[in-house]
This record gives structure tokens, sequence and C-alpha cells, in this order.
């Protein structure tokens, strides 16, 4: 069963699977919690994502910290798993060089193949980067795409993209010095080239030579642009195993991330009792069946002896790393949020959200009010209920308002926190820890005062969409909360759903009105 309320809203890659456990298809997202979601939103879909919607049955997916990675990482699932919905492609389309020919006037290109005579660079992890990198350093030094030098100027040259070796508008000791340049950017090695660049434009800028010093000025700005944006798959020639875990109550979370030659390819999972020596014991089983890899990336140092042990099951030395900083570290960080997002995800938010409200109990109950109205017309109301951080559906609630005229989202919020809370005192129903308003301080204190008449004793928020500010009764000022802080995304994202049930209840009404 697909469970997309437990999807966070983080970069990755995620995997659709049939009843058995194969993987039909490997994707990639900004967001995966929108993106695979879209997939069940969609009224109408081609016939290929349409079969594969019917056919999945479960889900996986790993967080990645940027796009680019999750890039990285679902082309190496596609090729480990091969699923019937991905497009397949012969494996020398995998990734494209930047070629640059080894001629007089040297031409840059990109191939596939590094069969001629030349420089080669890459390969790179998407098309779309290679792209950028060939555009950036094509149009920076004005190196030609020509294969043949014509007898013309052609319409680059005249577009200021190309210095023109074929009219002799630059000597050869200039266009390999552009080269040159360029060869260094490919190699990644943009940092000292700008520095260089930047020493060199002194010398113009004091003779008062602008129009040299003005193109090294635009250099020297494309190059400090691609540094950025330059990505190119590492080449390691070794493999690591990444190792994080969390202990909560009596057992051990612990997720293993396996990088082969510097490339991500998965991620194991495992639950197990928590003990002393747990993390002793789960190296040992683990790689008495399965072969160490070189390096061993880890949150806290291993006895000797069991170092020792990872040596002789490999037949030789594994390096085992703790590190404070750098790439290793960004591995190892990364390997602890997707324990964070995969196994605890829900009871973070409500931790944080708890802490933020200084609340006397965990907020393990939400209950969160919206009105919607299109010019004062249908006007209704919805209440949606979060229980454990996850949408509770079975439990959501939708008003029609009876009392209120025209538009008065004021008395509007009064009248669905009155009907929702007489009823449960009445009926003796179990009253949330947590109630939210979509809306300002106004709505605050429109939603208290019904609470109080009806002596409910709840903590009452509300939270205002402009700067997403949460107001607290009986602070003067809104809770200083960052927008992007864990407590208030999480806020956000339930008014988000409460103001997504109040719309569909609203358009549906409009819909009887017309038929």
């Amino acid at each position: 069963m697909i469970d997309l309320q437990s999807l966070p809203s983080l970069p990755g890659c995620y995997l659709f699977k049939d009843s058995i456990g194969r993987v039909l298809y490997v994707g990639k997202a900004r967001d995966l919690k929108k993106r695979v979601s879209s997939y069940f939103q969609k009224p109408h879909h081609d016939p290929k994502t349409g079969a594969l919607v019917q056919a999945a049955h479960d889900l996986d997916f790993i967080v990645t910290s940027t796009e680019v990675e999750a890039l990285l990482l679902e082309n190496t699932l596609i090729k480990k798993h091969w699923p019937r919905y991905n497009v397949k492609l012969k494996d020398s389309s995998r990734y494209a060089c930047i070629h640059l020919t080894d001629e007089p006037f040297p031409r840059i290109c990109t191939s596939r193949r590094k069969d001629g005579a030349g420089d080669y660079f890459g390969p790179f992890v998407s098309a779309r980067e290679r792209d950028y990198v060939f555009s950036v350093v094509r149009k920076t030094f004005g190196l030609r795409t020509c294969r043949r030098l014509p007898k013309r100027a052609c319409l680059r040259y005249h577009l200021g993209v190309c210095s023109g070796p074929c009219l002799g508008k630059i000597s050869a000791g200039e266009y390999q010095e552009k080269v040159s340049r360029a060869r260094s950017v490919l190699k990644g090695h943009i940092g000292e080239l700008i520095a260089s660049l930047k020493a060199e434009m002194a010398g113009p800028s004091a003779r008062q030579q602008f129009e040299q010093a003005l193109e090294l000025r635009d250099e020297i700005a494309a190059l400090e642009g691609l540094q950025e944006r330059q990505k190119v798959e590492r080449q390691k020639k070794y493999d690591q195993d990444i190792l994080s875990y969390m202990v909560r109550g009596a057992n051990v979370y612990l997720m293993l991330f396996k990088v082969y030659r510097g490339t991500l390819e998965g991620k194991e999972e495992f639950v197990f009792a928590a003990s002393e020596s747990f993390l002793e014991e789960f190296l040992v089983q683990y790689y008495s069946e399965n072969e160490p890899p070189e390096e061993l990336i880890v949150p806290v140092a291993l006895d000797d002896s069991l170092v020792d042990f990872l040596a002789h099951v490999k037949g030789k030395r594994v390096r085992v790393t703790v590190p404070r900083q750098g790439e290793k570290k960004d591995l190892l960080d990364l390997a602890k949020k997707n324990v964070e997002v995969g196994f605890f995800g829900d009871l973070l938010k409500v931790e944080a959200l708890t802490a933020a409200l200084s609340l006397p109990r965990p907020a393990e109950v939400i209950e969160c009010f919206d009105i919607s109205h299109l010019s004062g017309t249908s006007t209704v109301g919805s209440m949606v209920q979060f229980r454990g951080g996850r949408p509770d559906k079975s439990n959501y609630r939708r008003f029609r308002i009876r009392s209120v005229e025209g538009i008065d989202d004021l008395a509007s919020i009064a009248e669905v926190v009155r009907r929702r809370y007489s009823r449960l005192t009445e009926e003796g129903g179990d009253l949330p820890d947590l109630i939210v308003i979509d809306g300002g301080e106004a709505q605050l204190s429109s939603a208290l005062g019904e609470l109080q008449r009806l002596r409910v004793q709840v903590p009452v928020i509300s939270i205002a969409k402009r700067e997403e500010e949460i107001f607290v009764p009986g602070l003067e000022r809104p809770l200083p909360l960052k927008k992007d802080e864990k407590a208030s995304l999480f806020v956000q994202e339930i008014r988000d759903e409460a103001h997504r049930f109040a719309i569909n209840y609203n358009r549906l009404l409009r819909q009887k009105a017309f038929q």
C-alpha cells in the first residue's frame, strides 16, 4: 500500500514497486511528496503512466541533499534495477563528455566516445548540466565549434560567441591561451583561474585599457556563475559504506548507504532491539554475509578488534573513518537525514511543534479550521485532523455556514468552532491536543472566544498566510519562528490541507448550484 503522507518535501529519488517487490520505475524529484502525489491526483494519464499507477503496490524513497544528487542517484538506480517503465537506453548513452580537439585552432564539442585525439572532460552527470557547462565555456572563451574552418564569417562570429580564427581576428597564440583557460575550467580548476584572471585584470585597468579589462571581467563573472553549477561525476577507485542510526526506546533504527566508486547507489534499512553492543553485533552479522567496503564511514569510533575483523573478512585493510567535516561528513549527515525522515519524519514534526509552543503534552492530535467562499457566496468551513503527524481523513469534517450572510470570516470561524466542540462536549468525545486557525489575530480571537464560552481548554494558535506568522493567545507579537523551521513547516502543511479541503467543498456546492 502506497502511503503518500509519509513522503518528505525534500529532493530525492522514488522507486515504485510491484506486489512482489520488483522495482517498476525510478524517478527523481525536487520535492518527493509533490512529485509522487501528482501520479495519483491527475485524472488522466498517458497509457504508460496509467499502467504504472495501476501496477504499483509499494513505494520506497531516498532523500538527497540536492536535485543534482538525485539525478546521479536516479541514473545509478536505473542501471541497477532496469525498471520496465523507465526509458531503456544503451549503455553507451549513459554520459557524454566535452571534447577539446587536437588541432591548430582546437574546437569544442560533445562526444560519447573517447576515440579521437584531444582532451576529454567528464563524463557529466546529466545532459542539462553538460550542455550548460559547454555553452558557458564556448561563449566565454570564444571557441569554435565548426568541423572545418570556413572561408567567411559565420553567424556565431556575428553573434559574438566565436573569436573568429577563420578570419584571422585572433592569433594562434591568443587562441591557444583561451583554450588553456577552457581546459582549466573543464578540469575543475575554476577557483585558481578566477584568481589568476582577477590578478591579470589589474594590469589593463591600471593602464586604462578598459576594453581588455572589460573582457576579463566578463570572463570572471561567467566563471563564478559556472563554479556553482558545474557537476561532474566523481571518479573514485574504491567503495564506501556509510552507516548512521538512531536509538528510540527499545529499538535501533539503522540505515546503510552503499557508495560504489563515488556514486551513491542505494540504501538498506534495519530495525532491531537495542543493546549495549548493538553496533558491534550488527557489523559482525552484516559483514559476515556481505563483503566489507574499502572504507566504512561511521558516526563513532570502532574497537580495534572490530576493525581487525573487517580486515580479516575483506582480506585486506578496511579504512574506518569518523568524519568531522568535509565531503564524508556530508555523506554521514545525509544518511542521518534519511534515518530521521524514513523512520521518524512524522514524530519529529510533532516533537518540534510541541517544543516550539511549549505545550503541556505532545501535539498528537491536531485539528485545523479554514473558511472558503466565492465573493461571499457558498461559504463553507473545513476541519482537518492530523494524528501522529499524518492526516487522519476519517476524521475530516466540513461545514456549510448557516448563521452568516456575505463575507464575514470571523463569524464563520466562530460558527464552525462552536458547532465542532459543542457537539464533542455533548457526546463526550476526545478533544484534540492543539487547535489551529487559518488567519491572523482577529480569527484567533474569534475562535478563542467560542472555546471559552464552551469551557473547552485546548491550546489554540493561528497562522497568517502572508508571512506565515504564528499567533498565540496572550502574546502581543507573533511567535519568533522562522517560516522554514520544522515546527512552522508542519503548521503550514496542516493549514494547506485544511485550505485544500475547504476549497474542494466550496467548488462542489457551486457545481450543484449550476446543475
